[in-house]
Parts: structure tokens; sequence; C-alpha cells
């Protein structure tokens, strides 16, 4: 790891910057007493995900167009939302 007092980090923040691009951490100092840490990004990977690649991974046992809950107690919800209104 570099070290670096503000000044000089100032100065040459360009060829700070060089090395951490480059994978370096610099840490600053004002008057010999660490103040921030200068880390390079973590690059993101490429998304590898091909599409269709979970096809035939799940099983449905039911019917996905059918309520979740009794169509009486759905009755039930909208009534009680009209009175409220």
């Amino acid at each position: 790891m570099k070290v670096a007092n503000i000044a000089d980090f100032k100065n040459n923040l360009s060829r700070f910057i060089s090395l951490v691009e480059s994978g370096e951490e610099i840490e600053i100092r004002k008057r010999n007493i660490p103040v921030a840490r200068v880390i390079p990004i973590q690059k993101t990977r490429k998304n590898k995900t091909v599409l269709g690649c979970g096809r035939d991974s799940v099983k449905i046992y039911g019917d996905l167009t059918e309520p979740f809950i009794p169509l009486e107690d759905w009755n039930m919800l909208v009534q009680n939302n009209e009175n409220s209104s």
C-alpha cells in the first residue's frame, strides 16, 4: 500500500489515480495520521445467464388462474372497501 500526505496526493493526483487503476491502494495522511484510503473499485463481471437455462426446473401443481382466496371472502373484502369509502 502506498502512503501519501494530502499535499503530495493533491500535487500528483493523476499519478496516484493511475496507481489505483492498476490495483494499488493509497493511504492518505494528514500530518502523518491516516485519514482516508483510496481503493480500486471491483470490476463487475458480465452476466453469463443464458435465456431459458431454467426451463423445466419447476413443477406447478395447481391452477395459476384460480384466486388465492375463496370467492366468498373476496366479495366480502370488496363490500368492506365500498363501505369505508
